[in-house]
């Protein structure tokens, strides 16, 4: 049985999405809810919305989403638009940080959620960012995860090389070696089961019962087109808000190509009330079940409502 309950929704332009909602300190009396979704009593404790990375779902938290919830929070991980059980879109000019944003806000307007504390990783940072710069009021802190409104353009150019590409493994041993090949110099120390679990994290069988990523490649198209750049005034100006208005936590990954030191630099420099903790031997980006960056990111909740 899950340990958690799964959400439909509709976006504003017609779109099923879906998202995980991890109930505060695992209660299990409400996993009987049916998958339709229905209004949520608030918990006492500002819930926690956790968004992923560009080509990966919200699997990615199914260890650090029940150990927030045993904290007391209510924890939503969501599928961004295109990815695991959310509707590809038919347009992928939509495929942009501010449509991923209005897709947020629907949902918390949808679950009368009026706050919460964002966890985002990579391109789900990203999303925060975009969030901060036009419903602030959304966000009472948020947890930057190897990502910024400064990126590397040799990280970029790493993540670009596998996206959207056309691949389908044979087996499950097949799919584990792909994701092991592109990520194996963000995690050294992986064994093989890690990648077994990445695997089946990012890729499903599909209607012929071959294994397929689980996103639409068209996403790619921000990459390939360069409209996913490495900064922008719109996107230093809106960290900059967010980092002063609102309680900020920077994970950093010490090996991370997308998020490298003097990008992290200029962040802490722009933002000098930030948090920071640098995760040893991980590069981009951290799973946040790493020790030092679950126990910085329990420290920074403990003083957030």
């Amino acid at each position: 049985m899950p340990n958690f309950i799964p959400i439909r929704y509709t976006s504003a332009d017609g779109l099923a999405l879906y998202a995980r909602d991890y109930p505060a300190g695992g209660d299990t009396a409400r996993m009987a809810a049916t998958e339709q979704m229905q209004a949520q009593p608030v918990a006492a404790r500002l819930p926690v919305i956790c968004i992923h990375g560009l080509t990966r779902n919200s699997a990615d938290f199914d260890e650090f989403a029940p150990a927030i919830a045993a904290l007391g929070r209510r924890v939503l991980a969501l599928d961004v638009r295109g990815r695991g059980h959310s509707e590809r879109d038919p347009d992928p000019s939509h495929y942009t940080p501010q449509v991923y944003a209005d897709d947020v806000v629907k949902l918390m307007a949808d679950l009368g959620i009026a706050r919460a504390v964002f966890v985002g990783t990579s391109m789900g940072g990203l999303i925060t960012i975009a969030l901060a710069a036009r419903h602030i009021g959304l966000i009472a802190a948020a947890v930057l995860n190897d990502v910024g409104p400064v990126l590397s353009e040799r990280g970029l150019a790493r993540i670009a090389g596998y996206t959207g590409k056309a691949v389908a493994p044979a087996s499950w041993r097949d799919a584990a070696c792909y994701v092991r090949d592109i990520n194996a110099c963000a995690f050294p120390e992986y064994q093989e089961q890690e990648w077994d679990k990445w695997a089946r994290r990012a890729f499903e069988p599909d209607a012929g019962g071959r294994l397929a990523p689980r996103y639409d490649p068209n996403i790619a198209i921000a990459l390939q087109t360069g409209r996913l750049r490495t900064t922008s005034l719109a996107s230093r100006m809106a960290f900059r808000r967010l980092a002063r208005e609102r309680p900020v936590l920077l994970v950093r990954g010490a090996l991370s190509d997308l998020l490298e030191a003097r990008q992290a630099d200029w962040m802490r420099h722009a933002a000098p009330l930030m948090q920071y903790v640098e995760v040893p031997n991980v590069g981009h980006a951290p799973m946040l079940t790493e020790a030092p960056a679950l126990q910085a990111i329990e420290r920074f909740l403990a003083s957030v409502p």
